[in-house]
């Protein structure tokens, strides 16, 4: 197995702050010297986190020391999506139980302080492979692509066995009707965030409606993240291998688990799959040696020892969703909420995730509309 050669380059990095989500300094600096029990003194610095398209995250540097703050983005009209709260209230629950959940600091609901409110966390210094070819990429043999990739969906299976009721969150969510509350909830977004008319995502979503699994069980609900792929998580810079950290939980709930592994494959990208599907800038999953998405499927089977039905379903409402996210975010960057020039391509991410999701469900002989 090849082991990634590690330098400073190849860890996560932040950049200067983009133009119009600045920051507070001199409000944020004092009001951590009162909150923090030990405040670091001397001179705050912020950078922020480029890659992240919803919540935003920034990196504080602070007497030598990093902390990460999470805020919700500027003109966003999904309050529930970005709950700084619960978001805190979750990492601070499963932080003492789950080694790759980092430890959150404090919490802040003073819209006063930068604007907003928000939460500090510990850093987890480490790799993030973001995007189709990351720079780590030429330094894994197939075979250490497999261990990544194998180590992403052990971590998926770890999450979704947890004991609810050992870490406090049998009350997180309602998993009665979960499946039914995201499509119907999902429809609405998208429709509330039209621009343009787009027919496969429109058909994919009426297909959706009409086709609940029957597989939607109190029974199986599990704590899920809602957006498991390869850029939300930290990979140990020592042994690349292995999965260190979990990013980004403003989607988790109590729900079915088949919806996050659905969520998975829908950001798992095949070597066969079109042109079009491969265009997407999602992780490097169509590099040689990485799990495809049908073994994918098999080693959570294995992990989590159950049956895991067609995934057909779930897979195709992976789809729908991240177009809905691409949609929402585009709508943010149309209406000049955002000038952040990454937005302007959405709406052709959300013309490709229809058409893929329409081939899906085709390819499984249950054609929309």
């Amino acid at each position: 197995m090849t082991t990634v050669k590690i330098d400073d380059s190849f860890i996560d990095s932040a950049r200067p702050v983009r133009s119009g989500e600045e920051l507070d300094l001199p409000a944020l600096a004092a009001f951590l010297a009162s909150a923090l029990p030990a405040s670091p003194g001397g001179t705050l610095s912020v950078d922020q986190f480029p890659s992240g398209h919803s919540n935003l995250t920034y990196l504080l540097t602070w007497g030598g020391e990093e902390l990460v703050l999470r805020r919700a983005p500027f003109g966003t009209k999904v309050k529930s999506a970005h709950d700084m709260q619960r978001e805190h209230a979750l990492l601070a629950a499963l932080a003492p139980h789950a080694p790759k959940v980092p430890k959150p600091l404090l919490y802040c609901d003073d819209p006063q302080v930068i604007g907003a409110p928000f939460y500090l966390m510990e850093r987890r210094r480490g790799i993030i492979l973001r995007g189709p070819n990351p720079k780590a990429a030429s330094h894994l043999s197939p075979d250490s692509w497999r261990a990544v990739s194998t180590s992403l969906v052990d971590s998926l299976a770890e999450l979704h066995s947890l004991d609810l009721d050992a870490v406090g969150l049998r009350g997180f969510g309602h998993p009665e009707g979960y499946v039914r509350r995201q499509v119907e909830g999902w429809s609405q977004r998208y429709f509330a965030a039209k621009t343009d008319e787009v027919a496969d995502i429109e058909a994919l979503s009426a297909w959706l409606l009409e086709h609940f699994p029957a597989y939607d069980k109190v029974s199986t609900a599990a704590l899920i993240h809602g957006d498991f792929k390869y850029d939300n998580v930290v990979l140990d810079p020592a042994e690349p291998t292995h999965v260190v950290a979990i990013l980004d939980w403003e989607m988790a709930t109590v729900g079915d688990p088949l919806m996050d592994l659905g969520t998975t494959l829908g950001y798992w990208i095949d070597p066969d799959d079109s042109d079009a599907h491969k265009m997407l800038p999602f992780g490097p999953t169509a590099l040689p040696g990485n799990l495809n998405r049908a073994q994918v499927v098999e080693r959570y089977a294995e992990r989590r020892g159950i049956d895991v039905p067609d995934m057909t379903f779930y897979t195709a409402f992976a789809l729908f969703k991240i177009a809905v996210i691409a949609q929402q975010i585009y709508q943010r960057f149309v209406e000049g909420h955002t000038q952040d020039p990454r937005f302007a391509a959405m709406l052709m991410g959300v013309r490709i995730l229809g058409q893929s999701g329409v081939r899906l469900l085709a390819s499984a002989g249950t054609p929309a509309g």
